[in-house]
């Protein structure tokens, strides 16, 4: 079965705006689950420009899912995530500055800094994924420094969908079989949405998680967040 996380940046981006506390970030994160999400996932940047440090606190009691933090391994973040001790933490080479996630690690130039991370989440018992590019070269690299997932950056496969699906989705087939044949699990995110997700997971049967965010918000603005988590499930071959 694979998984749908919610990720919830863009309900805090929202209510940052105005300064206040509309939309509630957290009474979100329980409806997401109450509605079907198997997941609820956050990536606290250090302008807390979305989601909160104080927002990773009050959610990390209530989510009864699955918790996965996202962000690059600074100290401050790793702090953070040891003090709260989510399911998993997802790796990220973001810069500060950067808007979004745009690229996978360079694991095999990184390999000494994400195997020390890797283990010091280990030790806190957090399961550890590193953002990737579709290559199984990275994939594999991943598995060696002590990794217990990768997530795909899909972003690639979005952009080339409407062209040729099939020329898209390639890499990430063997992206995931890399993954299966070095034991270990299997994440997705990047623009995948209502148009894409289905053929995705349907090339991907491995897949444990998909981790969704801009898509799912501004679907919602439309169809309200209840009927947009059922169609992104049923994308999901869930009833």
């Amino acid at each position: 079965m694979t998984r749908l996380s919610v990720n919830i940046n863009k309900v805090a981006t929202l209510r940052n705006a105005r300064g206040e506390n509309v939309p509630d970030v957290v009474k979100f994160a329980i409806d997401c689950e109450r509605f079907g999400a198997q997941g609820i996932t956050v990536h606290p940047r250090p302008d807390e420009r979305h989601i909160t440090r104080a927002d990773v606190y009050a959610l990390s009691p209530v989510v009864t899912t699955e918790f996965n933090i996202e962000g690059y391994p600074s100290e401050d973040f790793m702090r953070l995530v040891c003090d709260v001790h989510p399911a998993q933490v997802t790796l990220v080479p973001d810069g500060p500055s950067q808007i979004t996630s745009n690229s996978g690690w360079d694991v095999i130039a990184n390999a000494d800094f994400l195997s020390d991370i890797c283990s010091r989440l280990s030790a806190e018992g957090i399961r550890s994924s590193i953002f990737v590019n579709a290559d199984p070269e990275q994939v594999r690299k991943a598995a060696e420094i002590g990794a217990k997932r990768v997530e795909l950056y899909t972003k690639p496969y979005a952009d080339n969908y409407e062209v040729d699906r099939e020329a898209a989705v390639a890499p990430f087939v063997i992206a995931s079989e890399e993954a299966k044949k070095c034991g270990i699990g299997l994440n997705a995110g990047h623009d995948l949405n209502l148009r894409n997700l289905a053929y995705f997971h349907e090339q991907l049967p491995l897949l444990n998680e998909v981790s969704i965010g801009h898509a799912i918000i501004s679907d919602a603005l439309y169809l309200g967040i209840e009927e947009t988590i059922h169609r992104y499930l049923a994308c999901l071959n869930h009833k």
